[in-house]
């Protein structure tokens, strides 16, 4: 996995007995890892968006979505805080793309030890497992949302690394169209396949 530098497990260990301080510094290192499937694709290391930056729009972009009335029959809470915590089983496994060859059950528990390795720290730690094992199953409305939005926000990226970068990203967005079915979601994936 490629990052800008790896996370330094003697700090968090330093910080054992604080459990909260612990666990921040281990999301934090989400801020560090870079997206793979993007360097896969050719985006050089200095344009390519870290797992937080991916995080960070994602959020944004379901904020936007829910509070405007885009999408019905959601909790926006559970909806902003299942795309914070979406990520974390990445923290200690890395982001592992399609490509890595890595069989999706296999995918799964590695990244579900990862998430548990960093949310047993919290007081309400089950919580925030719950979330991500709810974003994984994917079937109630807001993990079917927010599963969404990651392939949007991911298409809503290769078409900026297109227009930025003059990559042809293809299968980015044949991936976000597969995954996609919400119709007003759908509509701005269209939206941006059409300026592509």
């Amino acid at each position: 996995m490629e990052e800008k530098f790896p996370l330094d497990v003697s700090l968090v260990e330093e910080l054992a007995n604080q459990p909260l301080l612990a666990a921040y510094l281990e999301m934090n290192h989400l801020k560090r890892l870079f997206r793979q499937g993007w360097l896969q694709a050719g985006v050089p290391r200095e344009y390519c968006e870290s797992v937080a930056e991916h995080v960070f729009g994602m959020t944004l972009l379901a904020w936007m979505v829910v509070e405007s009335g885009l999408v019905a029959d959601v909790n926006r809470d559970r909806v902003m805080q299942m795309t914070l915590v979406h990520e974390i089983g990445e923290i200690y496994t890395g982001d592992i793309t399609p490509g890595d060859g890595v069989a999706v059950d296999e995918k799964h528990h590695r990244e579900r030890e990862g998430a548990l390795q960093v949310t047993n720290r919290l007081p309400n730690g089950a919580e925030w497992m719950a979330l991500w094992e709810e974003f994984e199953a994917g079937e109630t409305n807001e993990a079917r949302l927010v599963r969404q939005l990651d392939r949007l926000e991911m298409a809503l990226q290769a078409w900026v690394y297109e227009k930025q970068l003059g990559m042809n990203l293809e299968g980015f967005f044949q991936s976000a169209e597969r995954a996609v079915n919400n119709p007003e979601l759908k509509d701005m994936l269209k939206i941006i396949g059409n300026l592509r």
